[in-house]
């Protein structure tokens, strides 16, 4: 039997109900889950509104909230998360230091790519914190510098035969990638976002992340491209160097 933790925060348990609710019981609008919970209508839009922020629900056209990525079935990601994100997140501070922009790093899932560790910007208009969420892989600047890291057969059989992808095009944009040393994500997963990505290596040169730097598209300027790929790279080393020292 589970008893009620003596310290018990209501809106902690308001909003893990309700994620409940709509992974059990499917859409619902604001006022089945203000009735549901025995909360006011605006209690019910404020925490429906942090859900679909952490991508535990989205809003549907009908203007009713669905259970969001993070509570259907995940893809599983052979990469070590932990120690990833240990070492990682110094190199994240680090790059935001550097460039003034939002660095994240990033796992391969499938044919996604899982948000592992953010560091936000410190500027007011900045790409918010990414933790938990997941991105197509062959739109993600991160997922595509992961995919042209792959041998170009393994590609292939991740996307051969799905109709939502243009597998040609994509060949030839890996190409571009793995010549440029980098990938860019112009909008494709987010208006108004761009980002920059680059493969983290491990010891046997197999891709297992990537530090991705995203920014408001109306600051990305092509001249500070070079600035912003040298300081990537330069946290993309390190974390490969300390990867490298781990046994």
């Amino acid at each position: 039997m589970r008893n009620k933790p003596p310290y018990a925060l209501s809106s902690v348990d308001h909003a893990l109900q309700l994620a409940a609710l709509l992974q059990q019981e499917g859409p619902m609008r604001v006022t089945d889950a203000a009735e549901r919970l025995g909360v006011a209508v605006s209690t019910a839009h404020r925490l429906l509104a942090m859900l679909v922020y952490r991508d535990f629900a989205e809003q549907g056209p009908d203007r009713r909230y669905r259970p969001g990525k993070v509570l259907r079935p995940a893809e599983p990601t052979g990469a070590p998360v932990a120690l990833l994100r240990e070492l990682g997140l110094p190199e994240l501070r680090t790059l935001v230091e550097r460039t003034g922009e939002s660095a994240n790093l990033v796992v391969p899932a499938g044919t996604e790519v899982r948000f592992i560790a953010t560091v936000e910007s410190r500027q007011i208009l900045r790409v918010g914190d990414r933790v938990g969420r997941s991105l197509p892989a062959h739109q993600a600047s991160g997922g595509k510098a992961i995919l042209a890291a792959l041998p170009a057969t393994d590609v292939t059989a991740v996307y051969d035969g799905d109709a939502t992808v243009d597998l040609p095009r994509l060949r030839r944009e890996l190409a571009l990638v793995r010549r440029r040393g980098f990938a860019v994500n112009d909008q494709l997963t987010e208006t108004g976002l761009t980002a920059i990505g680059m493969a983290v290596k491990g010891t046997d040169g197999a891709p297992l992340a990537a530090v991705s730097l995203a920014l408001p598209t109306a600051r990305f300027d092509r001249d500070q491209l070079p600035g912003w790929v040298s300081a990537i790279s330069a946290a993309v080393t390190r974390i490969q160097l300390a990867l490298a020292r781990r046994p």
